[in-house]
């Protein structure tokens, strides 16, 4: 679905990705993880065309992309859910929903995208007229996550999902995107929480100063001792 190659990013003078390349197929979870200035975001923001890249090539569902606006992107089925949240405050958490939908205006079936969403995130139905910013930060991170899915997105695009959330919503978190992901919907995440990260993960990248330098199965990388040494403090 998702190919990446030979990717070199420049982010404010700086060469935060060089020549990365990785693939993401239809239906799988695959994670990439690394520490803090690893080129993780920075990958995910040139995949949805926030960020452009100095040189290479990125094909979903074998078209280039890496030219395209973000709303294009958008359109052609790739929503990102950002480090951070971003949740518009001031806005109820039906209106922040709306704004997910907005590619789609006029065009798809709002009630039943509405119907969906609250089945999978029951909280976000009660709160639906509240601000969003009175949220707490985990049902916060839930409403960033269906902001994303209102555009019915393909693929998935998840930076730092559990990001100073309490354990209990970290927990709640990987649930849902296993959830996401059984329904259908491909997943690409980013997630410093690395053994949680490689649990759900069907492959996974090892990104250190903007270069990949393992690959493998979720549980081969879990089971690394490398891999466990470096990110999960064994």
């Amino acid at each position: 679905m998702l190919k990446v190659s030979n990717l070199f990013v420049n982010y404010g003078g700086i060469q935060a990705v060089r020549d990365v390349n990785f693939e993401v197929n239809a239906g799988e979870i695959v994670t990439l993880i690394g520490a803090n200035g690893a080129g993780k975001s920075t990958i995910l923001k040139t995949i949805s065309g926030i960020m452009r890249p100095k040189s290479g090539l990125i094909t979903y569902n074998d078209r280039a992309i890496q030219n395209d606006s973000a709303a294009a992107i958008v359109a052609a089925g790739i929503s990102q859910v950002p480090e951070g949240r971003h949740i518009f405050a001031g806005m109820t958490v039906q209106e922040n929903l709306e704004m997910g939908a907005f590619i789609h205006k006029g065009g798809t079936d709002m009630a039943g995208s509405f119907e969906e969403i609250f089945t999978q995130f029951p909280v976000l139905k009660e709160r639906r007229n509240q601000d969003a910013a009175t949220l707490s930060g985990g049902e916060q991170q839930m409403l960033a996550m269906a902001r994303a899915l209102m555009a019915r997105p393909k693929l998935l695009l998840l930076d730092e999902p559990s990001m100073g959330l309490a354990p209990i919503y970290i927990q709640k978190v990987f649930n849902i995107i296993r959830e996401i992901n059984a329904h259908g919907t491909t997943v690409l995440l980013i997630e410093q929480n690395a053994k949680q990260a490689l649990s759900i993960a069907d492959r996974a990248y090892v990104l250190a100063s903007g270069e990949i330098k393992m690959s493998g199965t979720g549980s081969e990388l879990l089971a690394s001792q490398q891999v466990q040494e470096t990110y999960l403090g064994a």
